[in-house]
């Protein structure tokens, strides 16, 4: 089981690698993902990284990602 919330937010991410989605065009908004201790997943907005980061547990990243999968937001 990987670290709780307000442990999640407790950890440094300043020397965490930021990566963009392949599917974000060149000059457009997007979003970055960062990989954080137990599988847990940081992101933050490309144009405005200084507004800070949201976080989410290992659990929590794998059900957005089925619910992304299976069309729930669409």
């Amino acid at each position: 089981m990987g670290p709780a919330k307000d442990e999640l937010y407790a950890l440094d991410a300043a020397d965490v690698r930021w990566r963009k989605s392949s599917k974000s065009l060149a000059a457009g908004d997007c979003v970055q993902v960062a990989e954080l201790a137990g599988g847990a997943v940081a992101l933050r907005d490309s144009r405005h990284p200084e507004r800070g980061d949201l976080r989410f547990t290992a659990q929590e990243w794998t059900a957005f990602c089925a619910g992304v999968r299976g069309g729930e937001f669409d």
